[in-house]
């Protein structure tokens, strides 16, 4: 951890990097990380694929997220955001929805959030086309709105396939309004944070986390949000050696 770079990316996620007397800068991962605690899986209902998607390759599928009027959002957005990244990733990032940004330039997590999920991707020694990054929706909701149910439920099939194409090791849910619609849960962020979640009928491992925009907002919970990256650092390391991630 005495990459200067890196400690620069702990730091803007205001995350303090201690140096001891003697010897180099200590692994902050190892100063922050809480205890492994696995919690039962929690498996949603399964959402049946929209159509054939269930059976297009990469092009096909952005070609027909491209094309989509499923709902209302198609009149007023300036393009779809279809996703970005390593397309068999080890990692993928799930967002909630574009943001005016994104509806400009096509690609998720862009602006100010996105800068700092980047720092926060590289604070664990990623790039963003190391890992995938994917929405909820993928049409930008009026004033950002947060997606209505019918709406996440026309782009499901979408992000499903998304997913099974990937085939990562570990999601993360980046956000309260991403994990309750990935989880079909009402539950508070709080109370998903720390635990490794069963998604879908293939029971993805997916842990949760806050959003970059939220972080901006309240600075004060980026230990929390590293923290939440050093488990999940910790539960993709026990997935590559093939042990159990569930209680």
């Amino acid at each position: 951890m005495g990459d200067p770079r890196k400690l620069a990316y702990l730091e803007a996620l205001g995350v303090e990097a201690y140096v001891p007397r003697r010897g180099r800068p200590v692994d902050v991962a190892a100063t922050v990380a809480t205890a492994v605690t696995d919690a039962n899986p929690t498996a949603p209902a399964s959402v049946a694929p929209l159509g054939t998607v269930a059976d297009l390759d990469w092009d096909s599928l952005r070609a027909r997220v491209a094309a989509c009027t499923r709902c209302e959002l198609h009149a007023t957005r300036t393009q779809t955001v279809f996703g970005v990244g390593n397309p068999r990733a080890r990692w993928m990032f799930i967002g909630e929805a574009p943001g005016a940004e994104e509806d400009k330039q096509g690609e998720p997590f862009v602006g100010r959030a996105g800068q700092l999920l980047t720092s926060m991707l590289k604070a664990l020694g990623l790039r963003r086309e190391d890992v995938y990054i994917a929405n909820v929706l993928k049409c930008r909701p009026p004033g950002n709105r947060d997606p209505k149910p019918e709406e996440a439920r026309h782009c499901r099939g979408y992000l499903e396939r998304q997913i099974e194409l990937v085939a990562p090791l570990l999601i993360v849910a980046v956000g309260r309004i991403a994990a309750q619609n990935l989880l079909a849960t009402d539950s508070a962020l709080a109370r998903l944070r720390g635990q490794v979640h069963a998604l879908g009928e293939r029971r993805w491992p997916l842990i949760v986390t806050y959003h970059p925009a939220y972080l901006l907002r309240s600075p004060g919970e980026k230990r929390k949000a590293w923290q939440d990256l050093v488990f999940a650092r910790r539960i993709l390391r026990r997935l590559e050696a093939g042990e159990q991630v569930w209680s």
